[in-house]
């Protein structure tokens, strides 16, 4: 799994397991259904409830972040996500894990997700 499909994952939680087989399913509606599975889902709130929110600074940091959902985050993993996310020239720069971090937050909010204005790019 990719880096962040483990960050969406971890948010998400069953929600994104349980919406992904019937979203393969043949039945026309079956897709609406798992898109609703799946959406309003409250970022903030499910990652202030994670045991240990409240001493990370998720809300702005990529590594706080990725800490948080228990994710190691190495410059080396980050480069990764931010390659994953289409960033190649990633350089680990306080610029760059901003900018990874909104990227993060705006692709949360693409796959369903209740993301703060303030959180995306």
């Amino acid at each position: 799994m990719s880096i962040f499909g483990k960050i969406k994952s971890a948010i998400f939680g069953g929600e994104a397991k349980a919406a992904e087989p019937e979203a393969a399913a043949p039945a026309a509606e079956a897709a609406p259904a798992a898109r609703a599975a799946i959406t309003d889902v409250d970022v903030t709130a499910r990652l202030d409830n994670i045991p240990g929110s409240d001493k990370l600074n998720w809300r702005t940091s990529i590594v706080d972040l990725m800490k948080l959902v228990q994710i190691d985050a190495s410059y080396e993993n980050r480069k990764a996500l931010a390659q994953e996310l289409g960033n190649a020239s990633y350089s680990g720069s306080a610029e760059d894990n901003i900018a990874l971090h909104k990227r993060v937050m705006s692709e949360i909010a693409a796959n369903g997700g209740i993301v703060p204005a303030e959180l995306k790019d």
